[in-house]
């Protein structure tokens, strides 16, 4: 006996709860492959501009070069020069603002991915516990006397439905993981890069006063 079984067999005998399954599959296969290709688009600040962080908001020169970047660091940055320019005190509420907006566009669709991932196993579960009370209530109608081939036949064909859902819920789930974990390492470097910002130029508006501080001090202690 053949007990290989296609595609088309396969959504004839799982009934409406495999085309659903199937359907869950699509959703979620587009939904990683959208991310993934987003997240590679995504372009990383280049590590010579944070050297440069502490002169973006007063260096002019540094503006016209900022534009041509790209990426979630960059978009910070900028709001945070023009934030400068027109401005604005609270630069880490700029900062973010534009983080949070950013992480929003990266976060798109993660929450569908884990919807269909989540549910995917409890509708399987669902399409095998229907298939099973029809097997009993054929069992029912003809009083017990049944042939043990077909109802077995009957219990795997309800059964089907909960692997398919496993098969569309691991992976959908072990992707979901991934995106998640690589829109948490892009938060964190763009929080690194607000700190780095704010603090070289705390850093420099500190180090002139304290030098002027000691000028002030030396000049009096002269005069004694």
């Amino acid at each position: 006996m053949d007990h290989t079984m296609n595609i088309a067999e396969l959504l004839a005998k799982g009934g409406p709860v495999i085309w659903i399954l199937a359907l869950y599959s699509s959703i979620g296969l587009t939904i990683v492959l959208e991310r993934y290709f987003l997240f590679l688009r995504l372009r990383q600040l280049p590590q010579q501009w944070q050297q440069k962080l502490g002169q973006l908001l007063d260096d002019s020169a540094t503006h016209q070069a900022l534009n041509q970047l790209r990426g979630p660091e960059a978009n910070i940055i900028r709001a945070m020069v023009e934030a400068q320019q027109d401005g604005i005190k609270d630069l880490r509420g700029v900062g973010e603002r534009v983080r949070g907006e950013e992480i929003q566009r990266m976060e798109f669709g993660l929450r569908t991915l884990g919807i269909l991932g989540n549910t995917a196993p409890l509708l399987g579960l669902l399409g095998t516990i229907t298939g099973m009370i029809k097997a009993f209530m054929v069992i029912e109608q003809a009083g017990g006397k049944v042939d043990a081939q077909a109802l077995a036949g009957g219990i795997w064909e309800a059964m089907i439905t909960t692997g398919v859902g496993l098969a569309v819920a691991i992976p959908l789930l072990l992707m979901l993981h991934f995106l998640e974990g690589s829109v948490e390492r892009r938060a964190r470097k763009m929080s690194r890069c607000i700190a780095l910002l704010l603090e070289r130029r705390v850093a420099e508006s500190v180090l002139p006063a304290e030098t002027q501080l000691t000028h002030h001090w030396e000049n009096i202690t002269d005069g004694v």
